[in-house]
């Protein structure tokens, strides 16, 4: 699990250069977290930070983002995701 605190809450992305330097050094899934306030965060964790999972708070409580609408997209952008 990698958290950037000087970007959790703020909404305006996740670390994704850390994100993807990590990567490069490290042989486990990365958990992004901290950042994540728009979908477009969410496709730019996946393909520019490399991250194998990431996770949000306020904008799943606060229904900034639904659920079924940030997986649909994803998926449409051929990023894995579980649709049940």
């Amino acid at each position: 699990l990698f958290t950037t605190i000087d970007h959790d809450g703020r909404k305006q992305g996740f670390a994704n250069t850390m994100l993807a330097e990590l990567n490069k050094t490290v042989n486990v899934p990365i958990i992004a977290s901290g950042g994540a306030g728009k979908i477009a965060d969410f496709i730019a964790v996946f393909n520019d930070g490399k991250a194998d999972a990431a996770l949000a708070a306020s904008v799943f409580h606060y229904d900034t983002i639904p659920i079924p609408v940030l997986k649909q997209v994803l998926k449409e952008q051929n990023i894995p995701v579980r649709i049940v």
